[in-house]
C-alpha cells in the first residue's frame, strides 16, 4: 500500500469540502489583549482577536503573570514527573483545594486538560460501576463522547436539553441499574444552557449520578465564578463537575470536583491521570492566582456581560444571522464551509479581525459558523469595527 497517497487523498477531500483546518500563527501582545500579531504569507500584521476562549482575558492579567514569574523563580519550569512519582507539588495541592472550595465539593483532581479529565473520569466510572449506563446529551463535547466510548459500557443518547426524552429513557431502565447523566452547562457552539436543576430532579427520581461539564462557564458565571450551577443555586445537587483552567481562568489544564471517594477512584484507576506528567507548577500557580482573583472580583464578569450584550445588539441591528442564545457565545450562522472560510480570510486580510471558521465535525454539516467571543477588553471602537467589517464582508463574499 502507498500509505502517503492514501493519506494525501483524505486530506485533499477535506480541502475540497472546505473543511481543512488552517492554523493562524499569532502572538498575543502581553497586557494588551485582544491585540495580537499575526504572521501570514505576506508578513506580520496587527490583528484584533474575536474568537479566543480566554473569555475574560485572564491569561493577560497582571496577578496571573506575576504568580507565574514567581513560581518559575522558586521551583523552575517543570513538575518533574507524574503525580505519583515526584510530580505533586504544593501548588497542585493548593489548586485542588481552591477548586473543591469553588464548587462546594469535598475534593478535586487536576488533569493536563479538561478533555483528558472528561475522558478519564467518564471511562473510569463506566468501568468501575458494574452494568453502568451513561445517558448523554446529543450535543455533548467530543471529550465526553470519547470517555463514554472508552468506558465500553452501555450508553443512551437523549435529545438536546429535552427533559421529557431524558425521563422517558431513564424510566425504561431497571431501577437498580447504575446510571450517569452526562451533560454540559453552556454548549459552546450554540451558546444555549442546560436546566441543571430540572436534570438533577430526574437524577434524584431515578437514582442517577449527574456529571456536569462546566468548561465554558467556570470563571464567567456565579458570584464566585463557580459556573452555571453556582449561578442557579444548584451546585450541591451535581455529583461531579468538570471544568477547565484554560478558558475563563485563562491558563491551561482541566479538573473534576466531586466527593472524596469519586475523585479517589478516578485518581487510582484512570490511565489518563496515572501515566501523565503533571502540569507545570508555573501553570498551576497562574491558575491559582486567576481563580483566587475571580472568586472575589465581579468587575471582569460584569464588564464581560456588558460587552456580550453590546455585540449581540449591534450584530442584530446589522441584520446578520446571529443564533440567539442566553450565554456569552455569539455564533453567526453561515451554513457553508467554503463561504465560512472565505469570510474569515476576508475579515483577517482586509480588516485585521480574526474570527476562526467553525466547520464539521465541530458543528453539523450545514451549520458552519463564525463563533464570536467578546471579552471585557473589547472596546466600543473594536465592536464598531467588527460590525462594519462583518457587514462589508458578508456583502462582498458570495454565498
Amino acid at each position: 500500500m502507498d500509505y502517503t497517497s492514501v493519506l494525501e487523498f483524505q486530506l485533499e477531500e477535506l480541502k475540497q469540502e472546505g473543511r481543512y483546518r488552517y492554523f493562524l500563527e499569532n502572538a498575543r501582545c502581553a497586557g494588551a489583549f485582544p491585540q495580537s500579531m499575526a504572521r501570514t504569507a505576506t508578513g506580520e500584521m496587527a490583528i484584533t482577536v474575536w474568537c479566543s476562549n480566554d473569555y475574560l482575558g485572564m491569561g493577560q492579567h497582571p496577578k496571573v503573570r506575576a504568580a507565574m514569574h514567581e513560581a518559575i523563580e522558586r521551583v523552575g519550569a517543570g513538575s518533574g514527573g507524574t503525580r505519583n512519582i515526584s510530580g505533586t507539588t504544593h501548588y497542585h495541592v493548593e489548586l485542588e483545594r481552591e477548586l473543591a472550595d469553588l464548587h462546594g465539593k469535598e475534593t478535586a483532581l487536576v488533569f493536563s486538560s479538561a478533555f483528558v479529565a472528561n475522558e478519564a473520569a467518564l471511562s473510569t466510572l463506566a468501568q468501575l460501576l458494574p452494568g453502568c449506563v451513561i445517558l448523554s446529551d446529543e450535543k455533548n463535547h467530543a471529550s465526553m463522547i470519547a470517555g463514554i466510548r472508552n468506558g465500553r459500557g452501555a450508553k443512551i443518547i437523549f435529545r438536546h436539553n429535552d427533559l421529557e426524552d431524558l425521563e422517558e429513557k431513564l424510566a425504561a431502565l431497571p431501577p437498580k441499574t447504575p446510571k450517569i447523566i452526562a451533560f454540559e452547562s453552556v454548549y459552546s457552539m450554540d451558546g444555549n444552557i442546560a436546566t441543571i436543576g430540572a436534570i438533577s430532579d430526574l437524577a434524584d427520581r431515578y437514582n442517577a449520578l449527574t456529571y456536569l461539564d462546566e468548561v465554558h462557564a467556570v470563571g464567567l458565571y456565579g458570584p464566585r465564578g463557580g459556573g452555571i450551577a453556582e449561578r442557579d443555586g444548584v451546585m450541591q445537587r451535581v455529583d461531579i463537575i468538570n471544568g477547565t483552567l484554560a478558558k475563563g481562568f485563562g491558563v491551561m489544564g482541566g479538573y473534576i470536583a466531586a466527593s472524596r471517594t469519586i475523585c479517589d477512584a478516578v485518581r487510582s484507576f484512570a490511565p489518563g491521570f496515572i501515566f501523565t506528567t503533571s502540569l507545570s507548577p508555573v501553570i498551576v500557580a497562574g491558575a491559582l492566582a486567576s481563580i483566587r482573583h475571580l472568586k472575589v472580583s465581579q468587575n471582569e464578569r460584569d464588564t464581560h456581560r456588558d460587552r456580550v450584550r453590546a455585540v449581540k445588539q449591534r450584530l442584530a441591528r446589522a441584520k446578520l444571522p446571529v443564533i440567539a442564545g442566553p450565554s456569552h457565545i455569539v455564533p453567526v450562522l453561515v451554513s457553508d464551509p467554503v463561504r465560512c472560510k472565505a469570510l474569515s480570510d476576508t475579515l483577517l486580510r482586509e480588516h485585521g479581525i480574526y474570527v476562526q471558521p467553525i466547520n464539521y465535525p465541530t458543528v453539523p454539516r450545514g451549520a458552519e459558523r463564525l463563533r464570536i467571543t467578546p471579552a471585557p477588553q473589547h472596546t466600543d471602537a473594536m465592536i464598531d469595527a467588527l460590525v462594519l467589517a462583518l457587514t462589508a464582508s458578508w456583502q462582498s463574499v458570495p454565498g
